[in-house]
């Protein structure tokens, strides 16, 4: 009886230990985060499922299973997003300060360490410019084409940008080797790259008939036509589209009786009460169109939206004029086209 007890012992713990080997562990220290919980999620499709970390006293430890190297993102108060990579049975460790979420120090495997190494470089740099961000994520892109941060640093400082250069883009995407070229963020991206390019500046706006709260139907052509208008992609959960609707009530009420320029709001909700409590408490009083599909609404689809808020001007003749417009230069740009449209 005793060697058979002894005998399960063992098992159990031989068990334990392969399950405890096969896990991908991440812990770390973010001094002044203190009791705070952190989100985990993939980016790249491989691994979707959200995971929670919960920090306490500044220290964390999580465990997951992960069965191939995928991308994610750490996403901190105040939506601070920071990439992280992970492959199966990584002991990955995370340090840095609330104070500077731009610059953790992860290492656990090359990708992240070749990561926080760029971002280090940045902090050497005083002010540095929009161009001079771009030159060293080329180069980086360029001596590091086969690694995941590659792909981070391609998004962040050439696709997610107000006036994209596609060329450039497909440029940096070839030269990525295989092992990168295989991984669906990538197509992600590709596919993503070729309907933005249907969309972009000069580019004819896609046509649109989405339903308002009164269920009627709201189109360019109908109730905007011959009228510039600034569409706006958001959403009632979106943090960032606060600041955006700040400007958009400003815009509104200086131009609300203009008869050459009008507003949309198009939102990616699927509760339709959070939309319309949304509407009403932070007083959206432009005309609001929503089909409660989320992501999946095929005109957030046909204008190549893949984050919140989005801001789209487009001309009387449905031209696009510009997109993915920062919020404190939206005031600025519907001035400057308005006044050219009435020195014609």
């Amino acid at each position: 009886m005793k060697k058979i007890n002894i005998l399960l012992i063992l098992i159990l713990c031989m068990t334990g230990c392969k399950k405890e080997a096969d896990t991908t562990s991440i812990t770390g220290e973010i001094k002044g985060l203190g009791n705070d919980t952190i989100y985990l999620y993939g980016v790249d499709g491989l691994y979707e499922q959200i995971d929670t970390i919960c920090v306490k006293g500044d220290k964390f430890s999580h465990s997951l299973k992960i069965d191939t190297i995928t991308s994610a993102v750490l996403l901190f108060k105040k939506n601070t997003e920071y990439p992280i990579f992970l492959d199966k049975k990584n002991k990955i460790k995370i340090a840095g300060n609330v104070n500077n979420l731009s610059c953790l120090n992860i290492n656990g495997n090359i990708y992240n360490e070749e990561f926080s190494a760029f971002q280090a470089s940045l902090q050497e740099l005083d002010t540095p410019s929009d161009k001079a961000l771009e030159e060293k994520a080329e180069t980086f892109i360029r001596q590091h084409n086969f690694s995941f941060a590659s792909i981070y640093l391609l998004d962040k400082y050439f696709v997610q940008k107000e006036n994209p250069d596609f060329d450039k883009i497909k440029e940096l995407i070839n030269i990525m080797a295989g092992i990168l070229q295989d991984k669906p963020r990538i197509g992600q991206l590709t596919e993503y790259i070729g309907q933005l390019e249907k969309v972009n500046k000069d580019k004819a706006a896609p046509f649109f008939s989405i339903p308002n709260e009164k269920g009627e139907k709201i189109t360019r052509t109908g109730q905007f036509k011959d009228k510039y208008l600034l569409i706006n992609f958001w959403a009632s959960w979106c943090e960032d589209c606060d600041s955006t609707n700040v400007e958009l009530r400003k815009i509104n009420a200086k131009y609300k009786k203009s008869k050459d320029f009008g507003i949309l709001g198009i939102s990616l909700d699927i509760d339709k009460k959070a939309w319309k409590n949304k509407i009403k408490q932070d007083t959206l009083n432009w005309e609001q169109v929503c089909t409660f599909t989320g992501w999946d609404m095929e005109t957030a689809k046909q204008y190549a939206v893949q984050k919140l808020p989005v801001s789209i001007l487009v001309s009387p003749s449905g031209r696009i004029l510009a997109r993915d417009i920062p919020a404190d230069s939206l005031s600025h740009k519907v001035e400057e086209v308005l006044k050219k449209n009435e020195k014609k």
